[in-house]
């Protein structure tokens, strides 16, 4: 009791994901909270919904609505809330304490939740694979987890962190085995980036909002099931309790591992550190973050690891003025300086690489506002119908002789591209030992027992 309440009155802090997540393991059915509301920042067109009865549970007959969260401080004072629960991922420190006392200021206690009270047990072995930070390398890292797996004649089914971005109810559980489930189901770009990879390599992948019922829906899937792969979104830490935890660092943001929430969480918490992109990364930046692991987290095995890259038509890049499209989410809340595309231009002899800045129109506009730090990179932003039309004339109105695609689905399927183009494909490569199939071999041996 608190102030003669016996209910505490709760403001989930969130983005569309993490936030639902912790509702539905710690608030749902728990009497002692009430969810007031929830708020939303980064993904856009998520405010003024509600999270839907039908997802709530019995003490939410109506629902919880979901506000912005710039109006933090009148919701804690209009709906009398005692607690912020600090929910989303991929942010610096001083963001989430500066959060954190706006929310003190306006009276209410600020908390994060941790994976004791997160984390789901699967009845299958768990291999999870997370990240530091928003564009690591994480996606190639699970492909490169899932080609071993599959080698071993194990049947894998995939996990990836949510992007609710929808209809709710309608993606409580999807399951992806097909590139008509991306239709099916509506998919963003920023889905498909994550689900086509898997597809195209054989997997089924699984999301949604619900992901205790996604994970036993994933447990019975009708293809076989002998390892779940928990493929993590942002910086956060894995949904489901993993019996093997791999994180992959990033040694172009040196330091970022213990400067962002939730990444350090899961740098402490891995049993494996990926440090990729060594190929392309200045030495003292590698040795720099090589310490950074040995601080946090000693017994930690480390991985060192390239990512390679392969373009389909270097002709399309050598001697050319090209735009580059990188993966939207890396270069806006990832804050990445430099990409894929960058990377195949520079070693494919592009003559210049154009600023799409000027060509920018509507919701890309506005991107480039909210995030002015992204420089002369076009990010493929594809939340929805409107931001993906408006990437489509950005590159038409684009002044450039061809276009280097670094996202990881094949833009051409979701939008006309009347310009030379070429994709940029890359992979994790280990360099020297341990490697990936060591660290997997004990996980694997026991699953074989």
């Amino acid at each position: 009791m608190q102030n003669g309440k016996t209910q505490r009155n709760v403001i989930i802090i969130g983005a569309a994901g993490r936030d639902f997540h912790n509702f539905n393991t710690f608030y749902r059915d728990n009497p002692a909270y009430k969810i007031v509301a929830f708020t939303a920042a980064q993904i856009p067109d998520i405010a003024g919904r509600k999270y839907p009865a039908e997802l709530a549970g019995s003490l939410y007959p109506d629902g919880i609505p979901i506000y912005m969260q710039d109006d933090l401080e009148k919701l804690i004072k209009e709906l009398d809330a005692d607690v912020c629960v600090f929910s989303y991922s991929d942010v610096p420190y001083p963001f989430v304490m500066g959060l954190g006392a706006r929310v003190n200021a306006a009276g209410a206690s600020f908390a994060m939740l941790g994976h004791k009270n997160t984390m789901i047990k699967s009845v299958k072995p768990v291999v999870a694979v997370g990240a530091v930070r928003t564009g690591c390398g994480k996606s190639q890292t699970s492909r490169r987890v899932a080609e071993i797996l599959m080698a071993k004649g194990l049947k894998v089914i995939a996990i990836r962190h949510p992007m609710p971005y929808g209809d709710l109810v309608a993606q409580k559980v999807q399951r992806f085995a097909t590139i008509a489930d991306l239709e099916k189901h509506k998919c963003t770009i920023e889905e498909m980036e994550e689900y086509e990879p898997h597809i195209v390599r054989g997997n089924v992948i699984y999301a949604g909002v619900d992901y205790e019922a996604i994970l036993r829906a994933a447990e019975n899937d009708p293809a076989g099931c002998d390892v779940i792969l928990w493929d993590g979104g942002n910086n956060d830490f894995p949904f489901y309790k993993p019996d093997l935890m791999i994180t992959v660092v990033d040694p172009h943001r040196p330091g970022h591992e213990l400067a962002y929430y939730p990444g350090e969480v899961t740098l402490r918490i891995a049993d494996v550190a990926v440090i990729n992109k060594i190929d392309s990364a200045d030495f003292e930046n590698i040795q720099a973050v090589r310490a950074n692991i040995q601080q946090v987290n000693p017994g930690a095995v480390v991985v060192d690891a390239a990512s390679t890259l392969s373009v389909d038509k270097p002709e399309v890049i050598r001697g050319k003025r090209v735009l580059v499209i990188e993966d939207g989410p890396t270069l806006t809340h990832g804050e990445m300086k430099i990409g894929a595309g960058v990377v195949a231009a520079r070693r494919f002899g592009a003559k210049e690489i154009i600023d799409p800045r000027q060509y920018a129109v509507g919701r890309l506009a506005d991107t480039y506002r909210i995030y002015p730090n992204i420089g002369a990179l076009l990010p493929a932003m594809g939340y929805g119908d409107q931001q993906i039309k408006d990437l489509a004339a950005t590159i038409e109105k684009a002044d450039c002789d061809s276009v280097v695609i670094a996202t990881p689905i094949d833009l051409g399927r979701v939008i006309k591209i009347n310009k030379p183009n070429t994709r940029v494909e890359y992979a994790l490569q280990e360099i020297g030992r341990p490697n990936m199939e060591d660290v997997l071999e004990p996980f694997i041996a026991k699953i074989k027992k």
